[in-house]
C-alpha cells in the first residue's frame, strides 16, 4: 500500500476524505428518525425556510410525525414561523426539541440564545459543530420525517450538513430569475458529489395571482424552471405564488393554518419518493 500523500487526485486508495459517508454522525440514542429531507437552495433569499416549514406542515397534517432542524444557523427563521417564543431545555444528557401547537418537534439556534434578535457572530467551524449537535445531542423521539432547513450556498456549513446527516433525499428552491440555471447546477453538483439523490425542484415566487381577475403576474419575469429540470433531467414539484396570506401567518406565526393547494405536489413527490 503506497504512503498517503493527502493529494486524492493522484491516488487509486479509498479513504475517509474520499468517502462522504465516512463522515456520518450518529443521532442520540433515544433519537427515531425515518427518513431525513434536506431542502436547499443555491443562494440565499429563495423562501428555502418558508418550503421546509411548509413541508413539515403538509406532512404533519396526513399523520405522519414531523420535525424541523434549523440548520441555517446565521439565518434562523423556523421559530418565527410556527411562533414558538420559548426556548429548548435539557439536561446532562440532552436537548430536547421544542414543539410547535400543532406538535411539530423544532430545532433552531434561536430556540438557545438569550435574545432571539442577537446577531450569531460565530466562525465557520463553530456553526458547523452545532449543527452536529442538533443532529446527535437533541432527542428526536418517534419522527417520521424530518425536514432540514439547509444554509444557502455551498460552503462549509452545508457540507457539514450533507456529511453528516444521513440525507435520504433534497429538495431544491430557487426562484425565477435569468441565472436559476447556474444556481440549481451548483447545488445539484454538491448533492451529486455527496451522492445524495434529488426529489426535485420548487420555484417559489413564481408568480403573483391578480385579487380582481385572478390572472398569473409573472413578477419576476418568465419562469425558467421548466428548462432547468429537463436540462438536468429532474422534476418540478411545484411553483408557488407569492401569496400576501401566507406572508401574514409566517409573521403572526401560524404557519400552521395556511392553506396552499400549490404545496401540495411537494408532500405528494416527498411521500412517493421515499416509499
Amino acid at each position: 500500500m503506497s504512503e498517503c500523500t493527502h493529494d486524492c487526485s493522484s491516488c487509486s486508495e479509498s479513504c475517509a476524505e474520499r468517502d462522504p459517508k465516512s463522515f456520518l454522525e450518529k443521532p442520540h440514542e433515544l433519537s427515531n428518525i425515518k427518513k431525513v429531507i434536506g431542502v436547499v437552495s443555491g443562494k440565499g433569499g429563495v423562501g428555502k425556510s418558508l418550503v421546509t416549514c411548509m413541508s413539515a406542515v403538509l406532512m404533519n397534517r396526513r399523520g405522519f410525525n414531523t420535525a424541523v432542524l434549523d440548520a441555517d444557523i446565521t439565518g434562523p427563521s423556523v421559530p418565527k414561523a410556527f411562533g414558538i417564543k420559548e426556548k429548548a431545555t435539557g439536561d446532562q444528557n440532552a436537548i430536547f426539541p421544542v414543539k410547535s401547537k400543532k406538535g411539530i418537534k423544532v430545532m433552531s439556534v434561536n430556540l438557545l440564545l438569550p435574545d432571539e434578535t442577537a446577531p450569531v457572530v460565530w466562525r465557520g467551524p463553530i456553526i458547523a459543530g452545532t449543527v452536529k449537535q442538533f443532529w446527535t445531542d437533541v432527542i428526536w423521539d418517534d419522527v417520521d420525517y424530518m425536514f432540514v432547513d439547509m444554509p444557502p450556498g455551498t460552503g462549509d456549513v452545508p457540507l457539514t450538513v450533507f456529511q453528516s446527516l444521513p440525507l435520504d433525499g433534497i429538495i431544491v428552491v430557487t426562484s425565477p430569475q435569468d441565472l436559476v440555471s447556474m444556481i440549481v447546477g451548483k447545488a445539484l453538483k454538491m448533492a451529486e458529489m455527496m451522492n445524495v439523490p434529488v426529489i426535485g425542484l420548487v420555484e417559489n415566487m413564481s408568480y403573483a395571482v391578480c385579487s380582481d381577475c385572478g390572472k398569473h403576474i409573472n413578477v419576476f419575469g418568465e419562469s425558467h424552471i421548466d428548462d432547468v429540470a429537463k436540462k438536468f433531467n429532474l422534476k418540478v414539484l411545484a411553483k408557488l405564488p407569492i401569496d400576501p396570506e401566507i406572508a401574514k401567518l409566517v409573521d403572526s406565526g401560524m404557519l400552521e393554518l395556511m392553506e396552499s393547494e400549490a404545496a401540495d405536489p411537494i408532500a405528494d413527490a416527498v411521500e412517493e419518493f421515499c416509499k
